[in-house]
């Protein structure tokens, strides 16, 4: 795509994790940026940095809503659409499925005609979470997937089915040219410490030395993609100019178990923590690999992070971040009194 214009990149969700990291990509590409976020789960934090880059721009909004006026004026020349919005976390879609699954239908909706209205090139952020409890392994772009309708989980991975639905068919409309991105476990700095995934569990339990928390037997597998490597290959099935129109797997295909990655991170922080285990949530995924054959093949894309480098990366941020919180509580902290400080009461 042509850097060199005046148009803009705009990211739904951009003040995410991962929609916060492809900011940073893109701006660095020279792109002008401009993201909204209704920071229920993404933070000012994340883009903090961002504030004085000339070429970004943040608003506060929720694409359930009707999206600002200044989107559709034209002055604003929008080239392409990523729409990373909506909670991705079980903790954080089930505490409201609602507006979870809205921000899937109606936000994505609201989407799709802006970039008609633009001609902007739209990428739709799907998830694994799509093969639902996977029946074949690895998972590949053809398998419909195992997904429980009616379960907590299904306002997330029923709300991605439809979001894809809603995208292909604005495609097949001649609407919009689109792009559809299966995103599996990612894991790295800005991840919330509260977020319930396995990476950031870990990793905060395991410094503070508290006991780490496996769900399940710890048998079940997944497959972590370092959030450099994701976001290289979001922007080249953005860019990919060829035949091939369908859904893309991008994540790591090097699959482990629950336990092995605990354990890998109790080595990494030398913590003294116990494991312990808890029952599995409702509908989790047994096993959880991704096929990316296609990735391969098209985009010339597959991760190239290792995990332990991943790790001390993800390790360092969760450290600093844990170091910062600390010296901030101690600052807000009332100064005792000195004697000489203290009020004289008049006798009574």
């Amino acid at each position: 795509m042509d850097r060199r214009n005046d148009s803009l990149v705009l990211i739904a969700g951009g003040a995410g994790f991962i929609g916060s990291h492809l900011a940073d990509a893109l701006l660095a590409e020279g792109c002008r940026v401009l993201c909204i976020d209704n920071f229920q789960t993404g933070r000012y934090a994340n883009i903090r940095h961002l504030e004085r880059e000339p070429g970004f721009d943040a608003i506060d909004a929720d694409v359930i809503d009707p999206l600002p006026a200044r989107l559709t004026r034209s002055g604003c020349v929008i080239s392409q659409i990523y729409n990373l919005a909506c909670a991705a976390s079980p903790p954080h879609y089930q505490a409201n499925p609602e507006h979870t699954l809205l921000t899937n239908v109606l936000g994505t909706r609201h989407l799709l005609q802006l970039a008609e209205l633009h001609k902007a090139r739209f990428l739709l952020a799907s998830t694994s979470e799509v093969y639902g409890d996977p029946e074949i392994h690895p998972q590949r772009e053809s398998y419909w997937g195992n997904v429980n309708p009616t379960g907590p989980r299904a306002c997330y991975d029923e709300g991605k089915r439809a979001a894809e639905t809603l995208t292909f068919d604005f495609q097949r409309g001649g609407r919009v040219d689109v792009r559809v991105a299966r995103i599996f476990n990612t894991y790295g700095p800005r991840m919330r410490a509260d977020d319930g995934r396995v990476v950031s569990n870990v990793v905060t339990q395991a410094l503070a030395g508290d006991d780490i928390t496996i769900y399940g037997s710890g048998d079940q597998t997944r497959s972590f993609c370092y959030i450099d490597d994701l976001v290289q290959g979001l922007i080249r099935l953005m860019e990919y100019e060829h035949a091939y129109r369908g859904a893309v797997n991008l994540g790591n295909p090097t699959e482990m178990k629950v336990r092995e990655l605990a354990e890998r991170v109790m080595e990494l922080t030398g913590t003294h923590s116990n494991i312990i285990f808890r029952p599995l949530p409702v509908d989790d995924p047994r096993r959880r690999r991704p096929d990316i054959s296609i990735a391969r093949k098209i985009l010339d894309w597959a991760p190239r992070v290792p995990l332990e480098t991943g790790l001390r990366q993800t390790i360092a941020y969760f450290t600093a971040a844990a170091r910062a919180a600390a010296e901030l509580s101690i600052q807000r902290q009332p100064r005792h009194r000195r004697k000489a400080d203290t009020p004289r009461v008049a006798a009574q």
